[in-house]
């Protein structure tokens, strides 16, 4: 314990930094691939099932739905009101089969989800340490809390894009006066931002609460308990959910510079071509995304052997004794 907490401790203040141990969790996981393996094995096997019914579905409403082919490829970013008209009015008619499906789809997939997240990120955490407990039901229903909190805060970024359109476009409109493009993409940009900020903040304790449900053998009320009595670990959880923030919104802006890299040589690049480009990139940022999360679900670990003598109280599994010598072990990744 004291050899491992020393290779997270800064020689600055001796304090484990969150960042610090992030950066030095990256550098562990890169040197053990399998465990990126797998996350993308239990993701993608999740994935792409999924991805094929949505376009076997998106496919048949759009064969059902006529919709005004040639308006939609007269499209240009030269005339933004003609295209967001365009769009509105195609919205408009997919909108109600859309929800028609949706109704008993989303559900289900939420459910599915659920159930094959808990499995795959037990066996990822399983094969990171072999001695944490298997929590299935705990695991599941703690993850639907976190789907859950999560569509919360989808809802509340809708939220925030329509009062952006509200106070840039339509009042503006409504006066007789013209729409302020410019406003209403920085309110987007700003909103967007505070709510991937405002999540980071506050989904900690969300995505803890599994880990120490196998760390300690814990139902759903004590996860949840003892997620929120973390002590000085919470700023060392929200600082490395800050960094994945970062990190997801880099990855994602990489992705869409790649995506554009070839469309200067469009007269001699191919769609085929295109097509592959961007098949390729997309491949590559959802294996980065999950190595990053990989990488998150192992800090997580590793603070909380660093901290666990000093700011959670409680018997493990019943026993005192278990506490100390356990928490020992939980500070580094099995090789």
């Amino acid at each position: 314990m004291d050899r491992d907490r020393g290779e997270l401790v800064s020689s600055a203040d001796g304090e484990v930094r969150g960042t610090q141990s992030f950066v030095r969790t990256l550098s562990e996981c890169w040197s053990r691939p399998s465990l990126t393996l797998l996350e993308v094995l239990w993701r993608w096997t999740f994935g792409a099932p999924v991805a094929l019914l949505l376009w076997h579905i998106g496919k048949r409403i759009f064969a059902n739905t006529q919709l005004d082919a040639s308006a939609l490829e007269a499209m240009t970013v030269t005339r933004p009101l003609e295209a967001a008209q365009t769009l509105a009015s195609a919205g408009a008619l997919l909108l109600p089969p859309v929800l028609r499906e949706a109704v008993w789809l989303v559900p289900l997939l939420l459910i599915a989800w659920v159930v094959w997240s808990t499995l795959g990120r037990t066996f990822v955490l399983r094969r990171a340490d072999p001695e944490l407990y298997v929590r299935l039901g705990t695991t599941m229903v703690l993850q639907l809390l976190r789907v859950a909190a999560l569509a919360g805060a989808f809802a509340l970024w809708l939220v925030s894009l329509h009062w952006a359109a509200t106070t840039a476009v339509t009042r503006p409109l409504e006066r007789g006066g013209e729409p302020n493009l410019v406003s209403y993409f920085a309110l987007v940009i700003v909103g967007t931002l505070a709510v991937f900020a405002l999540w980071a903040v506050v989904s900690w304790f969300l995505s803890i609460a599994p880990l120490l449900s196998m760390l300690r053998n814990l139902g759903i009320a004590a996860s949840l308990s003892a997620a929120l009595r973390l002590g000085e670990v919470k700023g060392k959880l929200v600082e490395i959910n800050l960094v994945m923030g970062i990190v997801k919104i880099a990855l994602l802006v990489l992705a869409m510079v790649f995506s554009a890299t070839p469309l200067p040589f469009e007269s001699v690049a191919t769609p085929a071509f295109l097509n592959v480009w961007w098949t390729i990139v997309a491949l590559l940022y959802f294996v980065a995304s999950d190595f990053f999360h990989v990488a998150r679900a192992v800090a997580y670990l590793k603070l909380w052997g660093a901290y666990e003598p000093q700011s959670i109280s409680g018997p493990r599994n019943g026993s005192e004794a278990q506490v100390s010598s356990e928490g020992a072990r939980q500070t580094s990744l099995r090789p």
